[in-house]
């Protein structure tokens, strides 16, 4: 398993797009290129 670190403006996009714009989380691991459990950690 990776210990891959994201930027804070990628942690913030990904905020903002479940927040701001109503995605899930589905969309925007994909809009992101990122894993699903990537983003719930």
């Amino acid at each position: 398993m990776s210990n891959q670190k994201f930027s804070p403006e990628l942690k913030d996009e990904a905020v903002r797009q479940v927040i701001e714009r109503g995605y899930s989380i589905s969309e925007v691991a994909e809009n992101l290129g990122v894993s699903q459990p990537s983003l719930y950690k």
